[in-house]
């Protein structure tokens, strides 16, 4: 049963190189073991990089994603190398931030998503990005995202 759930994977347990881009990057999925029954995942990338997109100089942000799973999950592995794809990547705290929820969004379909981008100080200015697809279901638990607000992160 465990090898008919994952044939289609293509990165997992196989040697993988960061992607180029976020274009490139091949976001996988996986069934969502407990349909039916309301849980919260959460993915935390505490060292994420993009690119400005003017400058070229390297941006870092904290990134918190929570999801409420419909009928997938996100396979971590490749979660990861697209996140991870974003290194050498030209565009904007809210471009990355929302991008990476939308692009989620389009392959999951889950019940419900919030990502919360806190990205370090540029020009001596912090941006928080906060993006959600709705209210959250009223019957799972949803912890603090864990990122204080800005104090010398």
């Amino acid at each position: 049963m465990k090898e008919e759930t994952y044939k289609d994977l293509g990165q997992l347990g196989q040697k993988v190189d960061l992607p180029a881009s976020p274009e490139e990057a091949v976001l996988e999925r996986v069934p969502n073991p407990h349909p039916g029954h309301p849980y919260v995942s959460r993915f935390t990338c505490p060292e994420f990089t993009s690119i400005c997109p003017v400058t070229g100089q390297p941006d870092f942000a904290h990134l918190v994603i929570d999801m409420v799973a419909r009928d997938f999950l996100v396979e971590s592995k490749s979660l990861k190398l697209y996140l991870g794809s974003f290194r050498n990547h030209g565009a904007f705290h809210e471009a990355c931030t929302v991008d990476i929820a939308l692009k989620l969004v389009e392959l999951l379909d889950p019940v419900w998503l919030r990502i919360g981008g806190y990205w370090f100080p540029r020009g001596g200015i912090p941006i928080d990005v906060f993006y959600q697809t709705g209210e959250p279901p009223k019957d799972v638990w949803l912890p603090d995202p864990g990122v204080p607000p800005y104090r010398g992160r």
